[in-house]
Formats: structure tokens, sequence, C-alpha cells
């Protein structure tokens, strides 16, 4: 009869939690969220090796053409985690939509831009498309059959780690085979045609958070970052004791605390610093912040180090095109080491894989500072490190999604990748000061500051699986779906709130 919980129909007005999806359109899904993540990922790097060629077509300064990967960095600050909190509470789908809509306007803006005011603008456009990470785990928490949530979240961090190094080894043949512009048209071509396919086929998310933005903590989360990064990323040519850097600093720490208080009192925080204080998450920032610092750093310096010239008494000339392929070892490693995860995960856990990972970037800086006389030494060592990005990106994500409730997903993502980005930034900016403190009479680095250089982010890499260490071992989520309060559905790992991660 209707109404009979025995046959099956619901009472009238009980939510109803949607079954999961069928097979074929978990793959589709799956395949949009890595297309539209994977090629974000790529431009992070894919424009770094072309700067030169950017400034001498746009006849601008070095200093100037700094500011296309400045502007990008400082924009997805922003946006990552305030778009991922819009997601959770106006949607997942439809805020993913918007921010590839934004990503392939941004690309088209670049591939026009006539001045690098132009081109700093189109790369403050691109920078939205970064809440394509939270929104792309959140989706598939909220889509996906339990035991399939955590083997594709790790082969979606597989393929954002190995978005990077594709840039990395894309943006030479690209750029000698057509222009610097085919950097942007090729990456929105591919973006349009995935906001496309998305809006018609990935299912709007049914998991909804309560309450709305806290526009007041965005605006504050967005100086803080702004004022911490823009100093960092900046300090080795405006200087580290100017008084740029020290008052943006300064106010950063300023900022930072009225963030936090803002957020401590909103009824609707952008990011509840409850789920921010759960041992399995601040643990795991800390290793994201301390590992970022040491793969950032790898990825903008090593090839630098390829393309000095040998007379400096290291490096082997490379070309942009040779310096990319010596990071190929990388690439393949990064996708290899991230798909496998999803596989060991449910064997070995998510921080014991976050562990080895953060301990093989320290092996492998420790190669580079001892072991970077022939070709094939630095390939072995990029190898070693790819591998250490592929297992770690893929448990950080995990660990995240595993331990905090299914409608905080987007934002509590979002700044974990905010929060390996800032230490990214620290790592290059403090890489940048060692190479570039002390040049021989060419102008070149000396190969001690690459030594020492790599010996510390050898030591952050160490440092990031001691806090990965820390990580308390936890029950994997993805439970039977269950109604929530205002008639929405979460996981049942929700129904504990935030409650302490029962031990394995």
């Amino acid at each position: 009869m209707p109404g009979n919980p025995s046959s099956g129909n619901p009472l009238p007005g009980t939510p109803v939690a949607p079954g999961p999806a069928p097979r074929s359109s978990n793959r589709l899904t799956f395949a949009v969220l890595a297309t539209g993540a994977g090629v974000f990922s790529m431009m992070q790097s894919l424009v770094a090796p072309a700067l030169p060629t950017v400034q001498h077509a746009l006849h601008t300064s070095q200093a100037t053409s700094t500011w296309v990967m400045t502007a990008y960095l400082l924009s997805a600050s922003i946006f990552t985690p305030i778009l991922g909190r819009v997601g959770d509470l106006v949607g997942k789908k439809r805020t993913m939509v918007a921010a590839l809509v934004a990503l392939t306007i941004g690309c088209l803006l670049a591939a026009l831009a006539p001045s690098i005011t132009v081109l700093i603008a189109a790369r403050v456009i691109q920078g939205i498309g970064g809440a394509l990470f939270p929104l792309s785990f959140g989706i598939i928490r909220d889509e996906f059959p339990g035991h399939r949530v955590s083997p594709s979240i790790s082969n979606l961090s597989a393929v954002i780690a190995a978005g990077g190094g594709v840039g990395m080894v894309a943006a030479g043949p690209i750029v000698g085979a057509l222009d610097y512009r085919w950097l942007f048209w090729l990456p929105a071509a591919v973006v349009a045609a995935t906001a496309l396919i998305a809006h018609r086929y990935v299912p709007e998310s049914p998991t909804r958070g309560t309450g709305r933005v806290n526009w007041l903590g965005s605006v504050l989360l967005s100086g803080w970052l702004v004022a911490l990064l823009l100093p960092i990323s900046q300090a080795t040519s405006w200087g580290w004791a100017s008084i740029k850097v020290v008052g943006l600093l300064a106010a950063a720490v300023v900022l930072f605390a009225a963030w936090v208080l803002s957020e401590a009192r909103s009824a609707s925080p952008l990011i509840d610093l409850r789920v921010m204080r759960l041992p399995a998450v601040w643990t795991t920032n800390t290793a994201a912040l301390l590992f970022g610092a040491g793969m950032y750093a790898v990825w903008s310096f090593l090839p630098g180090f390829a393309q000095t010239p040998s007379s400096a008494g290291y490096g082997f000339g490379a070309s942009v095109t040779g310096a990319g392929l010596l990071m190929l070892p990388m690439l393949v490693a990064m996708f290899l080491a991230g798909v496998l995860s999803g596989r060991l995960e449910p064997v070995a856990g998510a921080k014991a894989l976050l562990t080895t990972g953060a301990a093989l970037g320290a092996v492998s800086c420790a190669m580079l500072a001892a072991w970077h006389t022939e070709q094939w030494q630095v390939a072995f060592a990029a190898g070693v490190f790819g591998l250490g990005i592929g297992l770690a990106f893929a448990s950080m994500a995990n660990l995240i999604v595993q331990n905090v409730p299914a409608a905080q997903t987007g934002a509590a993502t979002g700044m974990n990748a905010n929060i390996r980005t800032i230490g990214g930034s620290i790592g290059a900016a403090v890489m940048s000061s060692l190479v570039t403190g002390h040049l021989q009479a060419s102008g070149l680095p000396y190969a001690s500051g690459y030594t020492h250089g790599f010996t510390l982010l050898a030591a952050l890499c160490l440092a990031a699986a001691l806090a990965a260490l820390l990580v308390p071992a936890a029950r994997r989520a993805g439970g039977p779906r269950v109604p929530a309060a205002h008639g929405t559905t979460a996981g049942a790992d929700e129904r504990a709130g935030l409650e302490q991660p029962t031990p394995r």
C-alpha cells in the first residue's frame, strides 16, 4: 500500500536518499571531473617554462612577467575554499560548471591578450578554476558507491598530480611547434567541451550544507591569503627585510586573527574551525604544508638546474623541451603511484601511504643534493619524487574526505589544497633565496645553492612524514546514506557530527 514502509514506498514528505548512480554514469562523471581538474592542474605549470617567451612577445620586464604566475596563485588560493563552500551550500555540480566556464573565459582572454596587463587579468580569471579540486572530491563522495569513493579519489588525485607534470613536459614542444598562445587555445577548447558535458550529464549532488556564505569571512580569508602569499612570492625581488614584505606579513597576521574570530562567532562559518581542529584534519594539513613546500620547490627549480650551462660547474645546458623530458619519469611515476594507491589504501591505510609518500620525497631530495652529475641520476631522483607525490596526493584527499562531515567536504578539501599551496609558496621562496643568494661572475647560481636548497627540501619532506605519523588511524567513510536535517541526505558518518574517528 502507498505509504507503507514495508511496501518499499516512503511516507509522504519523507526525504529519500538516492541510490548509487549506474556504473556507466559513474565512469562518465569521473571522466568529466578528471578532465576539468587535470587541465587546471596542467595550467599551473604549463606557462612557467614559457615565461621568457611571453616576456619577449609582450615587451615587458622579467619582474612583471612573474605576475603571470603570481596572479594565478593568488586567485586560486582565494577562490578554492570559498567556492568549495558555495558548492556545499548551493550545489557542487552547478558551482563546478560555473568554475569551468570561468576557466574557459580566462583561457580565451589569455590567448587573445594584447598586453601583459590583460594576460595577468586573464590568469586571475583562470584561478577561479581552483575550485574544481574540492568540488570534484565532493561530487565523488556524494555520487559514487561507498566502496568506489576511496579508489576514485586516489585516481583523481593521480590525474591532478600528473597534470602538473604534463604542463612541464608539454610546454616546450607546444611553444616550439606553434606559439605560446596555444598554451591557452588548447586548454580552452578542452575545458569548454568539458563544461557542456558536465552541464548535461553530471548529476547534482543531493548533499547540501545549511546556512549561507559568510561573506565577511570570505573577505578576511582573501585578505590574509593575499597578504601572506604576495610577499612570500615576491620576497626575492623585493627583499625579505623590505617594508613591503614585513608590512604585508604583519597585515597577514592581523587579518588571520580577525578571520579566526569572525569564523568562530559566525552561525554559518566559511570554514568550520571545529572541523579544522579534528586530529585527522590538522595533522593531514600540517603534512600538506610541509610536503607542499618540497613539491613545488622541486617543480620550480629542477628544470632550471637542468637548463644551467655546464660551464657553471653543474647542469646540462638542456633546452626547455629537454628539461621537460628529464621530468618525464616524475610524471609517469606520479600517475602510476596515484592509481596504485587506490588499490593499496584499503590494505595499508591512507596514513601509511601519506607517510611513505613524504618519506620518498625526502629520499629524492637527498639524492638530488648529493647525486646530480649525470642526467640519469636527476631523472631517477625525479622518478622517486614522483612516486612520493602520487602516494601523498591521493592519501591527503582521502584522509580529509574520510574524516569530515559530507556537507563540509568542499570547504575542507579546498582548505587542504590551499594549505599545500601556501607551503609551496614558502618552499619556492626559500629555495629561490638559497639558489640566487650568491651568484657567480657569470650571473649563474653556484652549485652549493642548489645543494643547500635540496638538503632543506629533504628536511621539510622528512618533517611531513613525521607529521603524517601523527594522523590517527580511522575507519573509512562511505557508509549508507541516511536522511539528514532540512530534507538533505548525508553519509552515515555524518550522524556522528564532528565526533572523533573511531580507531582501527
